[in-house]
């Protein structure tokens, strides 16, 4: 119906006129200039990598590059399936930075994901900075109180070049010396709040200078969400995947085939290779009938007694849960990662930054129960190696004998892709735009009349339209706004 029409257009141009007045007010903002001298940090640290870049990965560091060369805020997303190798492209980001003399914060929402990024931050990065006295400083909530002063020393200093942590990144203490730049992994992980609360932070460092601001996630954006929700970053996508990655073949299997699992996995560990189960909870509970962390890692304990690896060593199961003290995290983590632990029994704790390339099967208990974007992100903890790797999702059917249809068509686009951007389009179509993008809209559904399945078409109408009418009659575009968004435009500046 038109009047139906008419509805759906002026949402939709109202949502694209606030993306056009964000990326204005943020053009007219300043940030420093950040440019690496010709041989500079950024060519060292690739000259010493032990990889080479792919195509993708060189087109987006040079996009990024562009970006803090110009005196405006970089404002951009770096999307990339799980395992298409971001981190790399954030540390010669990161170079950049400190090539120009200012400090580059990277904040992650684990601590375990912090951890995997610290180590590979340092491994490449401080051997360059040391000759300098520069230095790569980490930051989380469960420090020792005197290590952690150390380092908010550090950071006051200046002597910190590199910052990574966790939200405490952004806490009240932390005062950086000369914040450039600052990447945010996960992004969607991350609320509106902190995103702000970290911008402000660079503000105070820099004689009012914005800084660059480079988020990441491996949860990909179809291209309708993209265009409406993200019209005013700019996107740089990783389309490709590193060489010597092996396809993961995944299988749907019902509960009762549990046993047959548990033989897999004896002939597995028998070969010297390791597994992952994960649970959806820590301990039974009586409310929900799911198979808990600590009952598998029993059984699992019990069913390997008496197994042993290729070195004669008993094959040994860990557990690693979210309630562990942050240090026996960190052994369990690095047991599993030196081979010392064959299967590690977990909760979605591993979701995201697990890099162990032995690995070659993940079991997911109650698959059913998870998204469609953690079971992507659980998946592409194997595969990262060069041997075939497996992921079963096992599922339990509840009282009436099935599961429920999202349930199916969850698990349905698990076996049947593997592209992140086809599950992400996938998901968009099961759960709905306001659900899929969760705490970017603080809750409210993203649109109200538009739907962005069907409405492509009035979406680039909108595009298109946006920057003409603020050219041609700003008080009408700002009538417009008010009327559709009212107090909602602050969440833009995130």
């Amino acid at each position: 119906h038109p009047a139906w029409q008419r509805l759906k257009a002026e949402e939709l141009l109202a949502q694209q006129l606030a993306q056009v007045q964000a990326r204005r007010e943020r053009d007219a903002l300043r940030a420093p200039v950040l440019r690496a001298a010709p041989e500079g940090l950024p060519q060292r640290l690739q000259a010493a990598l032990p990889f080479a870049l792919t195509g993708a990965q060189r087109r987006v560091v040079a996009e990024i590059a562009a970006d803090l060369a110009r005196p405006v805020p970089m404002h951009r997303l770096l999307q990339g399936d799980v395992g298409s190798g971001k981190t790399v492209v954030a540390a010669l980001a990161a170079a950049v930075a400190i090539d120009a003399g200012w400090q580059c914060a990277l904040m992650a929402p684990t601590e375990i994901l912090a951890e995997q990024h610290f180590g590979k931050l340092v491994q490449w990065i401080e051997p360059l900075l040391a000759p300098l006295g520069r230095t790569v400083a980490w930051l989380t909530g469960s420090q020792p109180r005197a290590q952690r002063q150390a380092m908010l020393a550090r950071i006051a200093s200046g002597e910190a070049a590199l910052v990574v942590g966790t939200h405490a990144v952004i806490q009240e203490q932390v005062a950086f010396a000369r914040l450039g730049l600052a990447v945010i992994d996960e992004q969607h992980r991350f609320g509106v709040a902190q995103r702000l609360a970290l911008r402000r932070k660079a503000g105070a460092s820099a004689a009012g200078l914005e800084p660059h601001l480079l988020m990441m996630s491996a949860t990909p954006i179809p291209r309708t969400l993209a265009m409406t929700v993200y019209g005013d970053l700019d996107v740089s996508t990783i389309d490709e995947l590193p060489p010597g990655r092996s396809p993961i073949v995944t299988k749907v299997l019902a509960a009762h085939r549990r046993p047959a699992v548990i033989e897999r996995i004896r002939a597995q560990v028998a070969q010297g290779r390791q597994v992952y189960w994960v649970c959806p909870l820590i301990e039974e509970s009586e409310a929900l009938d799911l198979r808990a962390a600590t009952a598998t890692h029993a059984e699992l304990a019990q069913a390997l007694a008496g197994v042993h690896g290729p070195d004669g060593r008993p094959v040994q199961v860990g557990l690693l849960h979210a309630r562990l003290a942050a240090a026996e995290k960190k052994a369990i983590m690095a047991a599993f990662a030196a081979g010392a632990l064959a299967v590690l029994v977990s909760t979605t704790v591993i979701e995201v930054g697990v890099d162990v390339p032995n690995a070659s099967l993940m079991v997911i208990e109650h698959a059913e129960r998870f998204g469609l974007s953690q079971l992507h992100q659980l998946r592409g903890r194997v595969g990262r190696g060069t041997v075939a790797s497996v992921c079963l999702l096992l599922y339990s059917p509840g009282e009436s004998g099935r599961v429920s249809d999202s349930a199916r068509e969850r698990l349905r686009a698990m076996v049947e892709t593997q592209d992140g951007f086809e599950i992400a389009r996938r998901d968009l179509a099961i759960r709905g735009p306001g659900e899929f993008l969760g705490s970017r809209q603080s809750g409210t559904p993203l649109l109200r009349f538009a739907d962005l399945d069907t409405d492509e078409p009035l979406i680039e109408w909108a595009r298109r339209w946006a920057p003409r009418l603020w050219a041609r009659d700003p008080a009408a575009a700002q009538r417009h706004l008010e009327r559709w968004l009212g107090g909602k435009l602050d969440y833009l500046k995130a």
